[in-house]
């Protein structure tokens, strides 16, 4: 059995993490609006271009449209390839949840722990996480050509796991997706996220990384 967990939001507090890159920016230049702001607007857009394009392109090129589209909409005058590129370096920087260092080694010891993300390779490399898992179990979506949250990401995730997985998400589009694709699902509870409360509800719920320990057994 492979238990998978999304990056940005089961692992990495990605919110703080960006925002404090994007504020700098922002401070740099004098824009009238600080760093949550626009990772809020960005990362909407983001999700939304992963979403709704219907071919794969990388990562990184959803990240500059979305950036690029959320300096228009707020009047920002910034230079959208540039600023993600910084984006990109910095994703080494962004904070681990305060459990994981501790908790993620110890559910590895008894059980085969990978990560299922909507990245390309090199940003997961520079990620705290990366010394974390093997890398014959990141399921990257450069890796499997498919982004969450369709259900393609999933059932090739399963494939590769060998047909038995346990995803771990955080996000309500991870959430929803891994349900209805028919994944077995432990929702991890992190602040600043909520379910869709129009999507199916997880029959298993964990409030940090050591009952997820303790849900799988």
């Amino acid at each position: 059995m492979l238990v998978t967990f999304d990056l940005f939001s089961a692992l990495i507090d990605s919110h703080m993490g960006a925002s404090a890159v994007l504020d700098g920016l922002a401070r740099a230049r004098g824009w009238p609006v600080d760093g949550g702001v626009l990772y809020d607007e960005w990362d909407v857009r983001n999700k939304a271009s992963q979403r709704d394009l219907p071919s794969w392109v990388p990562f990184a090129e959803h990240c500059r449209r979305a950036l690029s589209a959320t300096y228009a909409e707020l009047g920002l005058d910034g230079d959208a390839d540039a600023d993600v590129a910084v984006l990109r370096r910095s994703v080494g920087d962004w904070p681990l949840w305060p459990d994981v260092a501790e908790e993620l080694p110890r559910i590895a010891a008894r059980h085969r722990v990978g990560v299922l993300s909507n990245v390309d390779d090199d940003v997961f490399a520079r990620t705290q996480v990366a010394a974390l898992v093997a890398d014959d179990d990141v399921l990257t979506s450069e890796r499997l050509q498919a982004y969450k949250p369709g259900p393609e990401i999933y059932r090739r995730a399963r494939e590769r796991a060998g047909g038995e997985l346990v995803h771990v998400p955080t996000s309500a589009r991870d959430v929803r997706g891994a349900l209805e694709a028919g994944l077995d699902v432990i929702h991890l509870r992190r602040p600043g996220h909520t379910l869709d409360p129009s999507g199916p509800v997880p029959d298993r719920v964990a409030g940090d990384l050591a009952e997820v320990g303790r849900l799988l057994g």
